[in-house]
């Protein structure tokens, strides 16, 4: 089925009294929302205890549950020291979802900064196999999928070209595909049903159909200049695209079974309710919102 839920925690959340993670499940239930974006952005900390806590509350909940590895993973750079620490945070990080019962790891690929994109995207490739090799050793895979993000400024590792690149090196990683840093970068690009569907034939083209089925989404409006992505914006502020509607168009027109992660800023959850709205509504056949 298709999923909508949030990247982190809304203001909503705290306001209504939450602040545990282990309350998470909770929350999302009670607002109607199936999956979550556990945030490790700033590193992994969790411990066994509560990973094993949380994953109860999974699975008494049942929401799909992903994971974003840290920021600080730069798999475009060959120094030797960076190379070894992002291959740490991207192994821990499969270690804590595995821990977690989440099902994904979505990660930043690198940036560019001075390099030559082919020879960034070679050495991404590079190192992401050692990091599949030892990942299969420990027994990571196989529960959990690999998923490098679409990235939305000019510097960064990340076009839609580019993930699919890097997915087409192991069955275990497919695309965690960012329509709002896709349309920023593309200085916005997303406006027809035809639009998202392009998106969706260049994947499937590379990757196979699978792989668009129950495909990884990151959604919300945003704000971008000539260089891209400056930051992430709600719906409330309703100058800011991609618009959702063509996308909820496309998705139930295919019966594809996406999961859909919000990250407006601030407003998480009560964009991705929104956005289930939209897709209910055309789903029942409706025309006009």
């Amino acid at each position: 089925m298709i999923r909508f839920g949030t990247g982190g925690n809304s203001e909503s959340f705290y306001q209504e009294g939450y602040r545990s993670t282990l309350d998470v499940c909770t929350y999302l239930s009670r607002k109607g929302l199936t999956a979550y974006e556990y945030q490790c952005t700033k590193g992994v900390s969790i411990s066994p205890a509560i990973a094993n806590a949380i994953a109860r509350q999974i699975q008494r909940f049942d929401i799909l549950w992903s994971i974003h590895a840290p920021y600080y993973i730069n798999l475009t750079n060959s120094d030797p020291l960076i190379c070894e620490k992002s291959q740490k945070h991207l192994l821990k990080t499969m270690q804590a979802a595995n821990w977690m019962g989440a099902t994904k790891v979505v990660f930043h690929i690198g940036t560019v900064s001075g390099q030559d994109r082919a020879g960034a995207l070679l050495q991404a490739k590079k190192l992401l196999v050692q990091v599949l090799e030892k990942a299969e050793q420990k027994g990571y895979l196989e529960r959990v999928l690999l998923c490098p993000e679409t990235m939305g400024k000019s510097n960064q590792m990340g076009t839609l070209s580019e993930v699919i690149s890097l997915c087409s090196i192991h069955p275990k990683v497919r695309p965690a595909v960012d329509f709002g840093h896709i349309h920023a970068r593309l200085q916005g690009c997303l406006h027809t049903t035809h639009d998202y569907e392009q998106v969706f034939q260049q994947i499937a083209s590379k990757l196979g159909e699978e792989a668009i089925q129950s495909l990884h989404i990151h959604f919300s409006p945003i704000e971008f200049d000539a260089k891209g992505e400056k930051r992430h914006r709600t719906l409330y502020e309703k100058e800011f695209g991609p618009d959702f509607y063509p996308l909820a168009q496309f998705l139930a027109k295919h019966r594809f079974t996406p999961t859909i992660i919000c990250e407006s800023a601030g407003m998480q959850t009560e964009d991705a309710l929104a956005y289930q709205k939209m897709y209910d509504f055309v789903l029942k056949g409706n025309k006009k919102l």
